[in-house]
């Protein structure tokens, strides 16, 4: 689950000295909210009375220093981390929040997971909730995979293989429709096309298509604001397409999903929010449990999370090779 402000599209870094901007544009220190002043405070105080006090024993590597330094962090909220999975323990983690940082919410990004719905309705009623949109996508490519498998299971009473047509394109029926070139596009059409199975999974792989044709209305593929009317006009059509074909099970199943998360979506589409910063940080949390094989301290896993998650910004990747080229302005040696 991710909390998220939503923000005027105010220029980043020095983007005013390559665009056509005005003064108001740019985004300068007095622009901060209330939330935003909050967090800047909170990170100056820790600099002052943490880190600069020991800024010699941190520029001679003493060891446990820094693990130290991030654990207590993390204790202020910097990094929140959360024991449990039910809407108690994540309506617990947001009622320590203080009320102006509550109050300063405005979208909550997640993930299609009821429990973390109840958990931001109850504590924060006022805020909109937004589903991260790759979650969908991943949800509808899936559903064409499942069609694919189940179609061609009943075919020829097997599992797909190499040299079945369908098997051939099913890296095809999932990418992106403007992504394909016009082979890939006349090969996956004439495989489907040849008889009623593949029509069966032409049929999955165009509600797949309609789904995706409503969530790029947002405003990061289209350049402008999109209008809430032709979001849900989008969806009509694909939850259309799927009543006519409703003799695939798992177009049905896909509608009735989408049309419980719908209002979640459209805000998502609206308002361009994604959760994409928490799901990156809990993918490094799940590798750093997978590397140690398991925690059975609660403390030390938390410990390790937080350094996991804030070791690129602690120093540079030792892995990292220059790939630069150099000149060789002097003579070459001779062979022999």
């Amino acid at each position: 689950m991710g909390t998220t402000t939503q923000r005027s599209n105010a220029l980043k870094g020095g983007e005013w000295l390559v665009k056509e901007t005005t003064a108001f544009d740019a985004f300068i220190p007095e622009d901060y909210n209330e939330e935003q002043q909050m967090v800047k405070d909170m990170c100056a105080t820790f600099l002052d009375t943490e880190v600069l006090p020991v800024i010699d024993r941190i520029d001679k590597l003493e060891p446990g220093l820094m693990p130290g330094l991030v654990q207590k962090a993390g204790e202020q909220g910097l990094l929140g981390q959360v024991e449990g999975r039910t809407a108690d323990d994540a309506a617990y983690w947001l009622a320590q929040a203080t009320p102006a940082w509550r109050d300063a919410i405005q979208v909550v990004a997640i993930d299609m997971c009821s429990i973390y719905a109840s958990a931001v309705r109850r504590i924060l009623p006022g805020t909109q909730i937004a589903v991260d949109l790759f979650h969908v996508v991943h949800l509808a490519v899936k559903m064409t995979g499942d069609v694919r498998r189940r179609v061609v299971r009943g075919k020829y009473r097997r599992r797909g293989r190499s040299g079945d047509p369908e098997y051939g394109i099913k890296n095809l029926l999932v990418r992106n429709l403007e992504h394909l070139s016009p082979a890939q596009f006349a090969k996956v059409t004439g495989v489907l096309g040849a008889d009623p199975a593949g029509q069966e999974i032409a049929a999955a792989w165009i509600a797949k298509e309609k789904l995706r044709h409503a969530l790029n209305l947002r405003a990061r593929v289209t350049g402008s604001v999109p209008c809430e009317r032709n979001v849900r006009d989008r969806l009509f059509a694909f939850y259309d397409w799927c009543a006519q074909n409703d003799d695939i099970p798992e177009l049905p199943s896909l509608a009735r999903t989408i049309s419980r998360w719908e209002d979640q979506i459209v805000c998502a589409v609206l308002t361009s929010v994604t959760n994409a910063a928490s799901e990156s940080l809990n993918r490094l949390a799940k590798l750093e449990a997978r590397l140690a094989y398991g925690f059975r301290n609660p403390a030390n896993q938390r410990a390790r999370v937080r350094i996991a998650c804030t070791r690129g910004r602690r120093r540079k990747s030792r892995t990292a090779t220059s790939k630069r080229t150099r000149l060789v302005t002097g003579p070459k040696p001779h062979p022999g």
